[in-house]
């Protein structure tokens, strides 16, 4: 069986569209992308609250995105490309 997560938040599928409260897997993996890139969430935790929020909306800021701090389709491509050959950073968290 396979647990739904949520909507997927870009319309061709891909990872579910996050926001405060969120808890799930796919917060980790946001949070880690988030860290790697030096936009400190508080921890990895797998729980979207404040720091996580503020950090997506400097990132967000930081790229030229809207900055509601919401994770959607284009926060999410960003992200993904932007960590994409990274490895590991001063600011990931082990």
């Amino acid at each position: 069986m396979i647990k739904d997560f949520g909507t997927p938040a870009c319309s061709t599928g891909g990872f579910p569209q996050l926001k405060r409260g969120s808890l799930s897997n796919y917060v980790l993996i946001a949070q880690d992308d988030l860290n790697t890139l030096g936009y400190r969430t508080g921890g990895l935790d797998g729980i979207f609250g404040a720091a996580t929020q503020e950090a997506v909306r400097r990132y967000q800021a930081s790229v030229g995105l809207t900055a509601d701090g919401i994770i959607g389709c284009n926060t999410w491509r960003s992200l993904q490309e932007a960590v994409v050959g990274t490895g590991r950073t001063s600011t990931t968290i082990d």
